[in-house]
């Protein structure tokens, strides 16, 4: 594997080269919006290339010759591609760079992505079939993957279809099964109920757990204990004893669930800019104002809602506060609820072309009562929601990431199991060069990427992993919403009707770039200037 090293320094250096060169042109990341895109996905996967490259050096000498001769194709097909569409878009956006790869480096690029490799490595992958490639992560992440792979399969795949094609909300029986594995529990630290240590181990296992119920259903299951995550980060970060002790045991039940408000109908992904007016009150504070995007705001007990407290705040997101707002439980898709001290919230399903289950609601606060306690941190959390609503997103772009893995998963298995058993012009369609090489690189953006997630995992652990979180999401859902529409490219007109499975993964991968933070604002406005700053060097 001493080549690809090489081929990823000469990627590094013609990356690097691009960079400066963006840097010299200007330092305001909107005046290069279009440079520090490509770049920001091209330095995702040059990241998830070495995270794929150092796995497979660390533990080849542990499988067998089979498994190491698949592992090392799929790898040097991700190098060879990621190098490759990083120098045409280097190429094509900034033609006056210097950074070139070398002789040696394109060779093995042209080597690696040509017909008879690829026909080779897909080979391999045919013979394997949906058996899954070894994630290298110990026997006790393995055998929490295989608990949460079990349950999946016999209580979420056979209802996803259903609850997809007629819109239901997430029953309460996949709720109970899913908290009765204590996957609610992960997140929340033992002190307070729940199951996490701050170790390695289980932040890793948390991103297995929710690939594999993804796997299943994004929409009936893939989500459900990402939304925790986020609340229970920003209460570890801001909240106080009293809140920590009240809410931190539940959650770690899953009961109540919970949902994260911050979205409004008029500010997308920047979220300094929201506007929904919190007014301090005798007691308390009042809410007022619209908000959209609340995924499973019906079904959640808790919601977690960023509110402006100082409208005169400069900058702007220094003017922002969490709020805890309880309310009933409800399966309907619409809902109205009084608050004891006045006022109401009221909110209505909005209709998606997927991820339904879990719902996306739009909602409005009219005069809604939350009581001082309400306020996340009190009054030592005045004007200070914003830092922990992203302390609470880099957890959940991470885990975002993982439910794209096991969108790529599933859309991976469904396809080869049909090509196997899908004749035409009296063969099987897997054993055609095309379909094998669609087969490799379908396998190799879920095996990349998954190894990225799991290198993030250990960056966050350590405190610096905050950009890394969006650089996983940005490639792990672009991946996705392709490896998806290969999924349903190859299933042909079947794969067009709503009752396959293909078509749900296609249309609730579509959902991934644009929730947790649209792909543009994280390339540019996160990527993008941490790049130009200088950060990621």
């Amino acid at each position: 594997m001493n080549d690809l090293q090489q081929m990823l320094s000469d990627g590094w250096q013609v990356l690097n080269t691009a960079i400066q060169t963006v840097r010299s042109s200007s330092q305001d990341p909107d005046e290069v919006q279009l440079e520090l895109y490509s770049l920001a996905f091209g330095y995702a996967s040059l990241e998830a290339s070495n995270a794929f490259v150092a796995s497979y050096n660390r533990n080849r000498d542990s499988v067998d010759s089979r498994t190491r001769e698949t592992l090392e194709g799929l790898a040097q097909v991700f190098v060879a591609d990621s190098i490759h569409r990083l120098s045409h878009e280097v190429s094509s956006l900034l033609p006056s760079h210097t950074g070139s790869t070398s002789q040696a480096t394109w060779k093995g690029v042209q080597e690696y992505l040509s017909s008879r490799n690829l026909v080779r490595v897909g080979g391999l992958l045919r013979d394997r079939g949906t058996v899954p490639l070894p994630d290298f992560l110990g026997d006790e992440v393995d055998a929490m993957r295989s608990s949460v792979h079990r349950l999946t399969d016999e209580r979420i795949v056979p209802h996803a279809q259903h609850i997809h094609r007629e819109n239901l909300t997430v029953p309460d029986s996949i709720v109970r099964h899913i908290r009765d594995l204590g996957c609610f529990g992960m997140s929340v630290p033992t002190e307070y109920g729940g199951s996490r240590n701050i170790q390695e181990q289980d932040a890793i296992g948390m991103v297995v757990v929710t690939e594999e119920l993804s796997r299943g259903s994004l929409g009936a299951a893939g989500s459900l204990i990402t939304r925790p995550e986020i609340v229970v980060q920003a209460l570890l970060e801001g909240g106080t004893e009293d809140q920590k002790q009240t809410w931190l045991p539940r959650l770690a039940e899953g009961d109540p669930l919970c949902a994260v408000s911050v979205t409004e109908p008029d500010t997308g992904s920047d979220v300094a800019s929201i506007s929904l007016r919190a007014s301090r009150k005798e007691n308390g504070w009042v809410l007022n104002g619209a908000k959209t995007w609340c995924t499973l705001a019906g079904k959640a007990g808790l919601l977690l809602v960023l509110a402006r407290t100082d409208a005169s705040a400069s900058p702007p997101h220094r003017g922002l506060s969490l709020f805890l707002v309880e309310k009933p439980v409800t399966d309907s898709l619409a809902f109205t609820h009084q608050s004891p001290g006045g006022g109401s919230l009221s909110g209505r399903a909005i209709e998606t072309l997927g991820y339904r289950g879990m719902h996306s609601f739009e909602m409005f606060f009219d005069d809604f009562f939350v009581p001082s306690d309400g306020l996340l941190g009190e009054e030592n959390g005045v004007n200070k929601g914003f830092y922990y609503t992203m302390r609470g997103f880099s957890a959940g772009r991470l885990q975002t990431a993982a439910r794209a893995v096991g969108l790529m998963q599933a859309a991976y298995e469904e396809s080869i199991v049909h090509c196997e058993n899908r004749v035409v012009f009296d063969r099987p369609l897997a054993s055609y060069p095309l379909t094998l090489a669609k087969l490799v690189r379908m396998m190799m953006y879920m095996v990349g990427t998954r190894q990225f997630c799991y290198e993030v995992v250990r960056a966050v652990q350590n405190k610096k992993g905050q950009v890394l979180a969006s650089l996983v999401k940005l490639l792990a859902c672009r991946s996705a919403e392709w490896v998806t529409r290969e999924a349903v490219q190859l299933h042909g007109g079947m794969g067009y009707a709503e009752e396959s499975t293909v078509s749900r993964l296609f249309v609730d991968a579509r959902v991934l770039s644009i929730f947790e933070g649209a792909e543009e604002t994280l390339a540019v406005k996160v990527v993008g200037k941490a790049l130009i700053d200088g950060v990621l060097d």
